[in-house]
């Protein structure tokens, strides 16, 4: 089974604890093992996951390699085996590539998990992260299907709780029931 690194960004607001983090949907899902767009399409694979400080080492290595294959005089043959050896090792080094990128971009692992694919993966590591979240006393979390909370102050609007009156529908339907 496939090994998945989670990264997350650094937090921006730093609250107790090193679960607090800017936003879940951010987290990065990075698969340990060979990579065969990388491998085949290696190029246009950094591109595309904007490894950009990889990328230009990839351009260095590839240009160094021809012009060392050039001065040696090597045939269509060894350039070939030459190049499909680096192809090779891109496919192998792609995950280790983004997770470097990663890390220097100030992000870091919080986790690790095992799944058979990216999905999941997702699905293991939400259930384990919100299982150890504390969601009640979480200065960051936000209940949204309830009303805000109100000060007890006397004579002042907001201290008002909302009506319980469940009559008054804002919408395209003024009261339950009613025809379109």
């Amino acid at each position: 089974m496939p090994v998945y690194t989670i990264h997350a960004p650094r937090a921006r607001i730093h609250h107790q604890g090193p679960e607090a983090l800017v936003a879940p949907d951010q987290f990065q899902f990075v698969r340990d093992g060979f990579h065969f767009w990388a491998f085949a399409a290696g190029l246009i694979w950094l591109i595309w996951h904007r490894l950009w400080l990889a990328l230009l080492g990839y351009l260095v290595l590839s240009v160094v390699g021809e012009v060392g294959l050039s001065m040696l005089s090597a045939g269509p043959g060894t350039r070939l085996v030459v190049m499909l050896l680096f192809a090779l090792l891109m496919g192998f080094e792609a995950a280790s590539l983004r997770r470097w990128t990663l890390s220097r971009r100030k992000w870091h692992q919080i986790d690790l998990v095992v799944a058979d694919d990216e999905e999941s993966a997702e699905r293991r590591f939400f259930d384990r992260w919100t299982a150890r979240r504390d969601f009640l006393n979480d200065p960051a979390t936000v209940d949204r299907g309830a009303p805000p909370p109100t000060r007890h102050v006397p004579g002042q609007p907001f201290s008002r709780p909302p009506s319980g009156s469940r009559e008054e529908i804002i919408g395209l339907f003024p009261q339950p029931g009613a025809s379109r």
